[in-house]
C-alpha cells in the first residue's frame, strides 16, 4: 500500500518539506517575489493560474525529488490541478517520491488574546474526502501567535488538537502549524508556553494515531527535543517564517532532529524570467542547503 511507504518515509528517511501552499491571501506576494508584478493578471482565475505554472516548474524541476524532499503541501487548487496531464498528487508521488500533503485550513480570525485562531473550515468533510481520494497522506493548518499570552496559546493549541483529532480520524496525518511570528515582542516566552501546552496536548491525545508539528525556528535551540522524541509525533518540521535562507538554515541546524518545512526561504531565488537551465541550478542550490541544515546538526 502507498500509504505505508508514505509512512515509512515520513517517519524514518532523511531530507525535509517543501511548503508550497501559499493561498489566496499569500499569492500575490509570492508571484511579485518571483518577478510576476499584479498588472500580469486582472482576475483571480488568472491569478492561480500563473502560481499554478511556478509550482509545476518547481515540481518538474530535476532536484524536487523524494532523494532530499521528504513530502510537498499543496494549496486546494493545486492538490485538483495537473502536471503534465496526471494529478499533482500523484504525480508528486509516483514520478518523484515526494509525499503530498494538502493545507485545509481558510485563514485567520482578527487578533485576539495575542494570537489569531483559525477560521471555521465549511466543508472540511468533503474536502478530506478528496483528498483521501487522490492519495493525500495528510493535512496541514495554520494559526498565529504574536504575544507570549497563556491563555491565548493555550486557545490556540486547544483548536489545533481538536481539529487534528478530527482529520486524524479520516486516517490522514496532520500538521499543526501554531506559528509564533518572528517580530513577536517575546518570542522566546511565547515558545515557551507554547511548548507545554503542545506536550499536555500530546500526552492527552486519545487513539493511537500520529500527528506532526510545524512551529518557528526557536530562540532556544532544542526547546522542542522532547516533543521530536515523543511517541506520537511523526515529526517536528520548521517555518522559515520570514527569515532569509541562510539566517533559517544556521537556525535549524542548531535544532536537532527538527526538518525544515519552508516556503520562502525554498523559492527565494527563483525568477520567473530565469531560463529552465537557471531556474533548475538555483532550485538544486536552495534544496541542497535546506537538506544540509535538516540533516547535519552543529
Amino acid at each position: 500500500m502507498p500509504i505505508d511507504q508514505m509512512r515509512k518515509n515520513m517517519s524514518e528517511n532523511a531530507g525535509f518539506i517543501a511548503a508550497l501552499d501559499q493561498s489566496g491571501g499569500s499569492t500575490p506576494g509570492a508571484l511579485r517575489h518571483y518577478g510576476i508584478p499584479d498588472s500580469a493578471y486582472s482576475t483571480d482565475a488568472q491569478m492561480f493560474a500563473l502560481m499554478h505554472e511556478m509550482r509545476v516548474r518547481v515540481i518538474t524541476a530535476p532536484a524536487f525529488t523524494g532523494k532530499s524532499i521528504l513530502a510537498a503541501i499543496l494549496f486546494e487548487q493545486t492538490m485538483n490541478g495537473l502536471v503534465r496531464d496526471t494529478p499533482v498528487p500523484t504525480y508528486l508521488w509516483k514520478e518523484k517520491g515526494v509525499v503530498p500533503f494538502l493545507k485545509v485550513d481558510k485563514g485567520l480570525e482578527a487578533e485576539a488574546g495575542g494570537v489569531q485562531m483559525m477560521k471555521p473550515i465549511p466543508n472540511l468533510e468533503p474536502l478530506l474526502d478528496q483528498a483521501i481520494a487522490k492519495g493525500v497522506y495528510g493535512t496541514k493548518a495554520r494559526s498565529v501567535i504574536r504575544l507570549a499570552e497563556r491563555d491565548g496559546v493555550a486557545a490556540i493549541v486547544k483548536q489545533q488538537f481538536t481539529l487534528a483529532e478530527q482529520i486524524a480520524a479520516r486516517g490522514l496525518v496532520p500538521i499543526m502549524e501554531p506559528e509564533v511570528l518572528i517580530k513577536s515582542p517575546d518570542k522566546a516566552g511565547a515558545e515557551a508556553l507554547l511548548h507545554d501546552e503542545l506536550h499536555r496536548g500530546l500526552d492527552a491525545l486519545p487513539g493511537d494515531y500520529q500527528v506532526m508539528i510545524k512551529v518557528s525556528i526557536p530562540e532556544k535551540a532544542d526547546l522542542y527535543l522532547d516533543l521530536i522524541k515523543h511517541p506520537r509525533v511523526q515529526r517536528v518540521v520548521a517555518l522559515s517564517g520570514g527569515y532569509p535562507r541562510d539566517e533559517a538554515c544556521q537556525r535549524l541546524a542548531k535544532n536537532h532532529g527538527m526538518i525544515a518545512s519552508f516556503s520562502r526561504a525554498l523559492l527565494e531565488d527563483l525568477r520567473y524570467t530565469m531560463t529552465d537551465a537557471e531556474f533548475d541550478a538555483a532550485l538544486a542550490k536552495s534544496i541542497a542547503q535546506i537538506f544540509q541544515a535538516s540533516t547535519q546538526k552543529v
